[in-house]
């Protein structure tokens, strides 16, 4: 994987929170996590928590939690993700769903179909699929936080990656996935403790935490990654802020947008002088693909900004879009009883 637009912080000479996040996410995850948001240590440390504390930690089973992860990338578009979360599926002993959902094939099993049903539909809000949800009212906050995490980390990951797992997208041929999957079994078979990532979150800024999270750590973890990516507001003007809050909760337009006029449209609400921040934000809310060298200059150019300005600016983005489909899931997703 090749990090675009910022410099990440090294492994080898990470300190503070960064270096307890890199130890954190290694010895959970099996491997250092979204090092592309390490120049903004807050935005790094709130989104592994969100990760760990809805995906990783909990009651409802991993490979569940995975399939909605492959769903919500599927539907994003987010290729880094689809194929992390397929090898960590085969490192759960579940080949067969792995390479059906990596090539996106309906799963054979009855209850992994309905959740990659309502994952999918999380990014175009259909009620429909969304009403009733594939699993359990006490397990709803698990598999709620899990598409939402996803959500916001495929957003980073499209915006400030070149998306391939591995040099030359070697991940794509079967053998070197199931060898590659080898190196996360005894990883992904942990039993985590719930609640071990929210002491990286120490001085890190809170926002309301979510109803829907109870007090379950991740209800913190979300209220962090919230309060870290809200920092990213104050590159726009106060006047600008409503405008793209706006312009995300726009019908459609949660999900993936191709290039084109829309965005030069909606940018004609704002002021001239938001306009390259706010084009940075809608981008990264809207279509993470198409963030520019160009664009990122260009923004740069007239601010100063530094790479914890723009993973700032960008989180403040993809969050605004996790808000809007947050709060339509909230309201449409019924849990099995």
């Amino acid at each position: 994987m090749s990090i675009r637009h910022v410099t990440a912080v090294p492994r080898r000479s990470a300190t503070g929170r960064v270096a307890e996040v890199y130890a954190q996410s290694t010895a959970d995850f099996g491997q250092a996590a979204f090092m592309m948001l390490s120049p903004a240590p807050e935005v790094h440390a709130a989104a592994w928590a969100v990760l760990r504390e809805s995906e990783l930690a909990g009651l409802a089973p991993r490979t569940d939690k995975e399939v909605v992860a492959v769903a919500v990338s599927q539907a994003n578009r987010c290729r880094f993700c689809i194929d992390a979360h397929s090898i960590l599926i085969h490192a759960l002993g579940e080949h067969r769903l792995a390479e059906d959902l990596l090539h996106d094939r309906t799963p054979a099993d009855d209850h992994h179909a309905a959740l990659v049903t309502w994952a999918k539909a999380t990014r175009t809000l259909d009620r429909a699929r969304l009403t009733p949800a594939p699993f359990r009212a006490e397990l709803a906050a698990e598999y709620l936080g899990t598409a939402l995490a996803t959500h916001f980390v495929n957003r980073m990951f499209s915006a400030l990656t070149d998306e391939q797992l591995l040099p030359g997208n070697l991940q794509r041929a079967q053998p070197v996935r199931r060898l590659g999957a080898m190196a996360y079994t005894r990883t992904v078979h942990r039993e985590l403790a719930r609640g071990a990532a929210l002491p990286l979150l120490a001085g890190v800024p809170l926002a309301p935490a979510p109803a829907w999270a109870g007090d379950a750590p991740m209800a913190t973890a979300f209220a962090a990654l919230r309060g870290a990516a809200g920092a990213g507001a104050a590159f726009l003007s106060e006047r600008s802020r409503p405008l793209l809050r706006a312009a995300v909760a726009e019908p459609a337009a949660t999900g993936s947008l191709p290039r084109g006029p829309w965005l030069t449209q909606r940018l004609t609400r704002f002021p001239e002088a938001d306009r390259p921040a706010a084009g940075l934000a809608l981008l990264a809310a809207l279509a993470p693909h198409d963030v520019t060298e160009a664009e990122v200059t260009a923004w740069r150019g007239t601010t100063g900004a530094t790479d914890a300005d723009l993973v700032r600016l960008l989180a403040f983005g993809a969050m605004t879009a996790v808000d809007r489909i947050e709060e339509a899931l909230t309201s449409a997703t019924t849990p099995a009883r």
